[in-house]
């Protein structure tokens, strides 16, 4: 696992050669003691739950980045080192 960015209280991973039990690319959220998994493509949850106001601050990161989890996410499925991403501001 590897820690893309932190923005209010907000931890986003991405864990390496994890396409195999969600085949699309996502993301993995953590926020205090909720976990949630996010669609890259969509920004929508997978799986888990968190508050509502922290997801949408975790859609509107998606959204920005897009390409740049894209790329992360094409690194992490081959096991290649990942880049940071910039955090919510």
């Amino acid at each position: 696992m590897a820690v893309i960015t932190m923005f209010y209280g907000i931890i986003i991973s991405m864990y390496f050669f994890d396409n195999r039990r969600h085949k699309s690319p996502h993301i993995h959220v953590k926020y205090q003691d909720d976990n949630a998994v996010f669609s890259i493509p969509d920004g929508e949850i997978i799986e888990g739950d968190m508050p509502t106001k922290k997801v949408r601050l975790v859609q509107a990161w998606i959204y920005i980045h897009q390409e740049e989890l894209m790329a992360d996410w094409e690194l992490a499925s081959r096991g290649d080192e990942i880049f940071k991403i910039e955090p919510l501001r």
